[in-house]
């Protein structure tokens, strides 16, 4: 059985979250092959700092589920997460991180202060970086752009 393209249902979150002017970042939370969660960032329409879509998503699995730790489910994220999501995931026990760019600026896990590197970090998720990179960093580029040119 082919697995479902995860990656593909956080870059439309991402395109989603461009349509309603907002950082173009998408996650999807999956348990097995079903998603339990999906969102794209909200930081702009909700007035939150914290409504990253990585934040979001492990909210509304773990109300789903009923648990603080989702140690059995897998987060695709269309970006390197920052430190903020990065401590998120590791504290809900994710067990794979799949991210596509990376974000040399802002990003906690193979990039900036690298989170999971710490000695101080109790849990650290597989990791899968660069999985639809190309993609995702063509939606940020393209956003970006939109903004700066008149």
């Amino acid at each position: 059985m082919n697995r479902p393209d995860f990656m593909g249902l956080a870059l439309a979150e991402a395109e989603n979250a461009a349509g309603r002017g907002e950082v173009p970042i998408g996650a999807v939370l999956v348990s097995g092959n079903d998603v339990v969660a999906r969102a794209g960032n909200r930081t702009r329409e909700l007035n939150d700092a914290t409504a990253h879509a990585e934040m979001l998503v492990l909210r509304e699995a773990s109300a789903k589920l009923g648990a603080e730790r989702l140690g059995g489910c897998d987060l695709y994220v269309t970006l390197e997460p920052c430190t903020m999501c990065a401590a998120a995931i590791s504290f809900t026990r994710i067990r794979r991180l799949y991210f596509g760019a990376t974000d040399e600026k802002g990003g906690a896990v193979v990039s900036g202060v690298r989170f999971y590197s710490a000695p101080t970090c109790h849990h650290v998720p597989e990791l899968y970086p660069g999985i639809g990179e190309r993609a995702a960093a063509d939606l940020l580029v393209r956003f970006f752009r939109e903004r700066r040119e008149p």
